[in-house]
């Protein structure tokens, strides 16, 4: 009896383990992936092209629409999903990863925060391209902030975690932010959040303010050819484009976070030991 109990709790612990493993070795590939910096031939393109206050313009914008979604824009963003049925949902997953503690339960809730990923770039995708054949650029901001802010609050329900807390907006603009940086930064900066996921209490979270300005500057740097050229009818369309490439980048790294914080500190996890 003692011999089945402790293979038990061994085969219990190897999934745990396992699924940590094959976690961190999709982080890796993220950060290689992106780790270095290689200009397009957008960038190269138009560097000479693109007004000198176009960047400051940016960064207040995203800047504007965090401090508006943050402040009124959650309950906006809420009524275009259902968030008691992502709840209940996770609960049903919850209960049943409870029941029968094998890898299978462990993935059912990266299949839910991947559906809400797909549908969610299929709709910045149509958003976007749409407001690059009208020649829309910088309007197009808000509509691309408030459709990023919502696929990572699903991807938190998936998980069962909240986002309308001060310490969890700052989680998200943090990863954001990170889901943006190369090299060394890049590196660094992810384990930071690795770290404070298994110590949250490490979340500095009164700095909401710079953080919030940390993080528009990433989008900025990043949109920044990509904008210009969406403000352009019709050629608009390329730019337009890099609202789904941008969302699937940031929305791909920020379910590696939230998973790895549902296996480091999710109750649930403790029947995996």
């Amino acid at each position: 009896m003692r011999e089945q109990l402790m293979k038990l709790l061994g085969t219990k612990q190897s999934i745990k383990d396992k699924a940590l493993k094959e976690l961190e070795n999709k982080e890796m590939k993220f950060i290689k992936k992106y780790q270095e910096v290689e200009d397009s031939w957008v960038t190269q393109t138009l560097q000479n092209k693109v007004p000198e206050k176009l960047q400051e313009k940016l960064d207040l914008a995203f800047k504007k629409a965090f401090e508006w979604v943050f402040e009124k824009g959650t309950i906006v963003i809420e009524k275009s999903y259902q968030k008691k049925d992502y709840e209940q949902t996770f609960q049903v997953n919850a209960f049943s990863a409870k029941l029968k503690q094998d890898k299978k339960t462990i993935q059912t809730f990266s299949k839910e925060a991947q559906k809400s990923r797909t549908k969610n770039l299929l709709v910045s995708g149509i958003e976007g391209v749409g407001m690059g054949a009208l020649g829309i650029g910088l309007p197009d901001i808000p509509i691309f902030t408030g459709v990023l802010l919502k696929s990572i609050y699903e991807i938190a329900l998936s998980y069962g975690f909240t986002y309308d807390t001060e310490e969890e907006q700052f989680f998200i603009l943090k990863v954001i932010e990170v889901s943006l940086s190369h090299g060394e930064v890049l590196v660094s900066s992810n384990q930071m959040i690795n770290e404070w996921i298994e110590k949250p209490m490490q979340r500095e979270s009164h700095l909401m303010k710079e953080q919030m300005t940390r993080t528009a500057k990433a989008l900025s740097n990043e949109l920044l050819y990509m904008k210009f050229l969406q403000g352009i009818p019709i050629v608009g369309v390329v730019g337009g484009i890099a609202d789904t490439v941008y969302l699937k980048r940031i929305t791909t790294y920020a379910q590696l976070k939230y998973k790895r914080q549902f296996l480091q500190t999710n109750q649930i996890m403790q029947y995996y030991h």
